[in-house]
């Protein structure tokens, strides 16, 4: 290995914890909430500890006999972005054929 590919792979070795640090400090900053599976990853909003109305709760309960909690607008508002990663599988129409 040359010079030049090793401080290639120090540079890209760096850039990886760079990246996750500068992605988790992005999601804490806009209060969003990051889930990833197989099939999709989501952003979602958080509430915010700041907000004057729900204090961080997310919603408040109304109602007397059946309560209800209704969500606060510092995340109810904001829209969830979800990403698929894999197609979902087409399922072939069944034959007209008759089996025999």
């Amino acid at each position: 290995m040359t010079t030049r590919h090793r401080r290639t792979a120090l540079m890209l070795a760096a850039a990886v914890p760079l990246a996750a640090v500068t992605a988790a400090a992005a999601l804490r900053a806009s209060h969003l909430k990051l889930y990833a599976d197989r099939h999709r990853i989501e952003l979602m909003p958080q509430p915010r500890r700041s907000c004057p109305d729900c204090r961080g709760a997310g919603g408040w309960w109304v109602g007397d006999a059946n309560p209800e909690m209704e969500a606060c607008g510092c995340w109810s508002d904001r829209r969830t972005l979800r990403i698929p990663l894999r197609p979902a599988r087409r399922v072939e129409p069944w034959p007209d054929e008759p089996p025999f």
